[in-house]
């Protein structure tokens, strides 16, 4: 390993070794040492950040025989992943279902976790990739399934499991094709021999099973149609703070994976910042189709749900597909509208689900109706749980409605009538989603507690937290150029 590769896995190695350290202090020590274990995850979630800093302005190095590289997409992501576990950590220090645990373990493999989602951020090879995806499910899984004294978390966990196992069969056996087809396995030299194949009847119908297997994998990680029904129950069953970064990270890994795939395999640069995509697969077609599919689903399955976890998990289905949007669009702009929406969501979802946490940890429960006169009880909290959902709508002055401006924008400049009525679909959708976060809104604003209901007490640091994010969440509606100007440097890898 040279100095150079040593230093590109650097985020990786810190991960690991407090992983390590957590680990051997809770075999030396009788005792569950929450507040140590959570400085050691979320110091080492700090550090994995700050050492990408350097490689913000020289960030093209390859390494370990071109299987992984440190390019702008992977340098933007893994301070959003050590975000997301950061914020994670710090809101699973109280909470029952985790602490009455091991919470060692769950710290160890959050972190486990997060290297598989730096690693696919960076992966340039399918066998990385696919290895690193499965580092990602294995994890997942058992802290979804973390309290085995909650049918719903060993339900969810189950269902998590089995559909991971099956799309990552799927996902594998394209992969093999691809492999077949060209002897290759890195992303570069699969687009090279890919582009260079005649185009003859036997072999496109192979290429484009091949593909449509593979993008099976992608679309069970950002829980797309039609890998997507584990969502709701893993994470109505998972830890709140767990099903909260599971709705942002992996989600965000996965889109740095498909949009490193189709975009460095099966499309050629084009004039404008605008991309071409190689005649053999229509891949673009098909990622249309599904996002319209997954944005539909989401937003109409979440209508009728009554358990706020379940609300937000088909909310995240229905904002899957409108990221998918920007791939569809094929260019420059696509991507770095992805990128940002991914920062605002991971900001605004995260947030979301924190409040619903909070609330349920008092009232035990996670329905709507726990929600009724809240603003009343809780006002700076219930100010903040406005802020997401009306920013989750894409209303403006919130940064959700900028993020989703430049997602439609980014489509209607490709100026074709597919295209036009893809940006027409998103609209209406996020219309729709208007209905579901209003129902919760009525529930805090308008409406009374059927029974007397406890007074519910948040720790200060929880609620500054919230208000930070909150801040946050109208700060980049109202001064969005900063996330712009960073996420349009990150198709600099293209």
């Amino acid at each position: 390993m040279t100095s150079s590769e040593f230093y590109q896995l650097a985020p990786e190695l810190v991960l690991l070794l407090a992983a390590a350290a957590i680990i051997i202090v809770d075999l030396a020590s009788a005792h569950r040492r929450v507040r140590l274990y959570s400085v050691l995850g979320g110091g080492a979630a700090i550090l994995s950040a700050l050492l990408v800093v350097p490689l913000v302005h020289n960030a093209h190095g390859e390494g370990f025989r071109d299987m992984m590289v440190s390019d702008a997409l992977s340098v933007f992501l893994i301070p959003l992943f050590a975000s997301a576990t950061l914020l994670t950590i710090i809101f699973s220090e109280r909470v029952r279902e985790v602490v009455t645990g091991r919470f060692a373990e769950y710290v160890v493999l959050l972190l486990i976790m997060t290297v598989g989602l730096t690693i696919v951020a960076s992966a340039t090879n399918l066998l990385v990739l696919y290895l690193s995806m499965e580092l990602i499910g294995l994890t997942a899984y058992g802290l979804t399934a973390f309290d085995p004294h909650r049918a719903r978390s060993v339900e969810g966990g189950l269902k998590y499991a089995i559909f991971g196992a099956v799309a990552s069969g799927i996902m594998l056996f394209g992969m093999s094709l691809l492999y077949g087809m060209t002897g290759e396995l890195s992303y570069d030299a699969l687009g090279e021999a890919l582009g260079g194949m005649s185009a003859g009847a036997p072999t496109s119908a192979l290429q484009f099973i091949a593909v449509l297997f593979v993008l099976a994998g992608f679309t069970y990680k950002i829980a797309a149609v039609p890998f997507h029904a584990w969502c709701p129950d893993a994470y109505e069953g998972a830890p709140t703070p767990f099903a909260a970064m599971m709705s942002v990270a992996p989600k965000a890994a996965g889109f740095a994976a498909l949009v490193r795939f189709f975009f460095t395999v099966f499309s050629d640069p084009g004039a404008g910042g605008q991309f071409v995509a190689i005649d053999v697969v229509p891949w673009q077609a098909v990622l249309g189709v599904i996002s319209v599919a997954t944005m539909t689903f989401g937003n109409l399955a979440a209508i009728t749900q009554q358990n706020l976890k379940r609300l937000l998990a088909y909310s995240s289905i229905a904002h899957a597909g409108y990221m998918l949007m920007g791939v569809v669009a094929l260019s420059r702009d696509g991507v770095s509208a992805v990128m940002a929406y991914l920062v605002v969501y991971l900001i605004m979802n995260m947030g979301a689900f924190f409040v619903v946490m909070v609330v349920a940890e008092r009232t035990h429960t996670e329905d709507i109706s726990a929600f009724s006169g809240l603003g009343k009880r809780l006002p700076l909290v219930s100010a903040c749980f406005a802020v997401f959902l009306l920013s989750l709508t894409g209303i403006p002055p919130f940064a959700g409605f900028v993020t989703k401006f430049f997602l439609f924008a980014a489509v209607l400049q490709r100026q074709g009538n597919w295209y036009v009525v893809l940006a027409i679909i998103g609209v209406l959708n996020s219309v729709v989603s208007l209905y579901y976060y209003a129902r919760v809104l009525r529930a805090i604003y308008l409406t009374e507690p059927v029974e007397p209901v406890a007074e519910i007490a948040v720790p200060q640091f929880r609620t500054a937290v919230l208000a930070l994010l909150a801040v946050l969440t109208v700060g980049l509606g109202v001064y969005w150029n900063p996330l712009v100007e960073v996420a349009a440097r990150v198709s600099e890898f293209l």
